[in-house]
């Protein structure tokens, strides 16, 4: 069974067969949604909100323990994710796919690991040198070099506390930093799914060049949702495509 977070699109009957809500809860509480499961091209999928089915839940105050010990629970093996993000990068334009492959955490106010409290003499360190499963990972790329996507193959994403957007000097560092492109979501939830065992990648649409660029105004959420709306298909085509060639 496949996880799939964000996924707008996803959950079209036309595309996700025999869905049915489930409430749960897990010791961390409930997840942003009810998961939405069902069938992707004959495979069992389970769909989940990240920011709750109206996008009512900030970045900052998604419970991503909660989320990510409910698709564990539910008896995923792996994650495939969405996320918008603004490019770094003027070769990562608007609509472009990047299939991140490395992550920078800028969050402060964040849940970042399941462990409150270790075993005596067991301390629990997850290593995170390559936090992005690399068999998802060339799944996707093979799905976007297939239907003929621009995309990007690799990408470090860093992610912001939000919900406000980057200052210029932020925006500035984070490109002297390395990073590619911005979003506010990808940390803590790739480190959790790392920690509960489960592979996890992620597929990031550009929607907006942050505010780096001096020669056009900086991102709004207005544009952000135009262009993430216009591309949707694409995203949910790759995220069909690539659960349907798995075996």
């Amino acid at each position: 069974m496949i996880g799939i977070i964000g996924g707008s699109g996803l959950d079209n009957p036309d595309i996700l067969h025999h869905a049915c809500d489930v409430e749960v809860t897990t010791r961390f509480g409930k997840p942003s949604a009810p998961l939405r499961r069902g069938t992707i091209a004959g495979r069992d999928v389970v769909l989940l909100a990240r920011h709750g089915r109206e996008h009512t839940i900030p970045p900052t105050h998604v419970n991503y323990r909660a989320n990510i010990s409910a698709l564990k629970d539910a008896g995923c093996k792996a994650i495939i994710a969405t996320t918008a993000c603004g490019s770094l990068r003027q070769e990562i334009g608007r609509g472009h796919l990047v299939i991140l492959d490395q992550f920078i955490d800028f969050t402060r106010l964040r849940h970042v690991s399941f462990h409150e409290t270790f075993d005596p003499h067991d301390p629990a360190h997850t290593g995170m040198a390559d936090p992005f499963d690399a068999t998802l990972r060339a799944r996707l790329i093979e799905t976007c070099r297939r239907l003929g996507i621009v995309h990007h193959e690799a990408g470090t994403v860093i992610t912001i506390e939000g919900s406000r957007f980057s200052t210029r000097a932020e925006s500035n560092m984070f490109r002297m930093w390395g990073a590619d492109v911005v979003n506010m979501s990808v940390a803590p939830e790739c480190i959790l799914a790392n920690e509960a065992g489960l592979p996890y990648a992620s597929v990031a649409m550009s929607t907006d060049y942050d505010c780096w660029k001096t020669d056009e105004p900086p991102v709004t959420w207005d544009n952000i949702i135009e262009v993430f709306r216009g591309n949707v298909e694409t995203v949910t085509s790759v995220l069909v495509e690539t659960i349907a060639a798995m075996d």
